[in-house]
């Protein structure tokens, strides 16, 4: 017997703010920039892509493109991202300073 394996889309998990907010503090803690660009981009595609650019200007393909894995947004269209999404950062000083 086969087993049948589906690709796995975290977008279709991300169905409140506290499970959004917990996947985008991962990306955040990782520090690799390009993990959190995707996040963005998952989080984007979990609330809709075509309200996300509505609320940004963007259009719907430069957001799939800014946002994909191979994705360098700028942090303007970033910081759009994240306002429409509702995600906030904050800073803080790093630990031992």
């Amino acid at each position: 017997m086969t087993e049948k394996l589906t690709t796995f889309d975290p977008a279709e998990h991300l169905d409140s703010s506290l499970s959004i907010a917990a996947f985008m503090e991962d990306a955040f803690e990782s520090g690799d920039p390009a993990y959190v660009n995707h996040a963005l981009g998952v989080v984007a595609r979990a609330r809709g892509m075509t309200e996300i650019a509505r609320q940004t200007g963007l259009s719907r393909e430069q957001l799939y493109r800014s946002f994909s894995r191979e994705g360098n947004p700028t942090l303007r269209s970033t910081l759009a991202v994240m306002k429409a999404l509702g995600i906030r950062i904050s800073a803080k000083p790093a630990m031992g300073e």
